[in-house]
């Protein structure tokens, strides 16, 4: 279990209060790390701390945050430097996507959502988290994109190239980082069965025309890919940095 040990290890962890994101904090939790819980609404960041610490005893904190404000967001960071002294890995996964259909339909309200949510949020969180790992020279900061960021897509445009910009924000960031042992890497899941994807599995034509072509043939469930943050966190991912994990299924090799 060394390699993949967490104990004495911070972690913040976005829109974790469901999905993919609390797959990721009861993980990273049974494998030693503190975890702070972060969504917009306060009563499911309770629900989520209530049910990790019924397991983990005090290893889970809530603190609600809408990503789109810079506000929320350092209040994030600092209520977790107050609590805990220290953020050892941030996990960026909380992002939006507020339009389905055509990219000549979408409102530029929507585009500019779309982009500040799953773009900007995710520069600013780094930008105030590094500076301390800079100073320990470690940390770890993983961003959850999408297959989306690595194909086109007729109905997912925007969101699409938002996942697209994580990846090179993380490129980005391992390469002016990497010198003070600052490890920034994404992970790209495909299809997964997750309240945020509902439109994309809820109909059954659907989710047969998605996972049909897929060599594994099914649709991914969240703690497929929490293993995966957990890896990336670890002194098993010590040597990963500037990558992306693609965990779809194979859908993207077929």
């Amino acid at each position: 279990m060394e390699l993949f040990d967490l104990t004495g290890k911070v972690a913040v962890i976005t829109g974790s209060t469901r999905g993919i994101g609390e797959a990721i904090a009861h993980r990273m939790a049974e494998h030693g790390a503190k975890v702070v819980i972060s969504s917009r609404k306060a009563d499911a960041c309770d629900k989520t701390t209530a049910e990790i610490n019924a397991k983990f005893p005090d290893q889970a904190i809530a603190v609600p945050c809408n990503i789109s404000s810079k506000e929320d967001l350092q209040r994030l960071v600092d209520t977790t430097n107050k609590t805990w002294g220290k953020i050892d890995s941030l996990v960026c996964n909380a992002a939006i996507n507020p339009f389905y259909g055509s990219s000549a339909d979408i409102p530029d309200d929507a585009f500019d959502k779309i982009m500040g949510s799953n773009i900007k949020s995710n520069h600013w969180l780094c930008q105030m988290v590094i500076p301390q790992m800079v100073e320990r020279k470690e940390g770890t900061i993983t961003i959850v994109s999408s297959i989306g960021g690595l194909r086109g897509s007729s109905v997912l445009g925007a969101y699409c190239i938002s996942k697209a910009a994580d990846l090179q924000i993380a490129r980005n960031l391992a390469a002016e980082y990497g010198p003070q042992n600052v490890r920034v890497n994404t992970i790209a899941p495909g299809l997964v069965k997750t309240y945020f994807a509902k439109a994309l599995w809820d109909n059954p034509e659907t989710l047969e025309r998605t996972t049909s072509t897929a060599p594994l043939r099914r649709i991914g469930l969240p703690d497929e890919i929490a293993g995966a943050a957990v890896f990336l966190a670890s002194k098993a991912g010590a040597f990963m940095t500037g990558q992306n994990l693609v965990i779809d299924g194979g859908v993207t090799i077929a």
